[in-house]
């Protein structure tokens, strides 16, 4: 079957890219202040960079893979950990009292921003793949490599 694809989607060239970059800023500031997480923030930056390689060819595998990694490590730091809510108190309180408290959890508020972005673009692009056969498979397959590749990453690089 023929793949009929928008070329130039906005969010494959603009969105997808910032969310991404944006997230890596994240891990950077996080390894930084955490010596211990930089292999693994490493790793994690380097899936970052697949996916936008991947997004400008209009890969449904990308998309999968961008939008399930986003979604899982915010539904982590929203519903689980509460790290995004405990960063947005400690902004507050920096825009308030101006002193910055707990800095740690508003690096994971800016990372959980970037994946809200990612999420979103790459939901946008999958459903501006016109017609491409099995683009659903392909994109579920994406986030099943995605969720994988983490697994890996934290077992092979998490600070001990």
């Amino acid at each position: 079957m023929k793949t009929y694809r928008v070329s130039g989607s906005p969010a494959t060239h603009l969105w997808i890219p910032a969310g991404s970059a944006l997230f890596i800023v994240a891990l950077a500031v996080s390894a930084w202040m955490i010596p211990q997480l930089r292999l693994l923030h490493f790793l994690q930056a380097l899936f970052y960079v697949a996916v936008v390689i991947l997004a400008r060819r209009d890969s449904a595998w990308a998309f999968g893979a961008g939008a399930i990694m986003a979604a899982a490590w915010n539904g982590l730091n929203l519903f689980v950990t509460h790290n995004m809510q405990a960063g947005l108190a400690a902004f507050w309180s920096l825009l308030h009292t101006g002193r910055l408290q707990r800095p740690l959890t508003m690096v994971i508020l800016l990372g959980g921003i970037a994946h809200f972005v990612l999420l979103s673009a790459c939901l946008a692009a999958i459903l501006h793949l016109l017609r491409e056969e099995k683009k659903w498979w392909k994109f579920a397959g994406g986030g099943v490599v995605a969720l994988a590749y983490l697994g890996l990453i934290v077992a092979i690089a998490k600070p001990r």
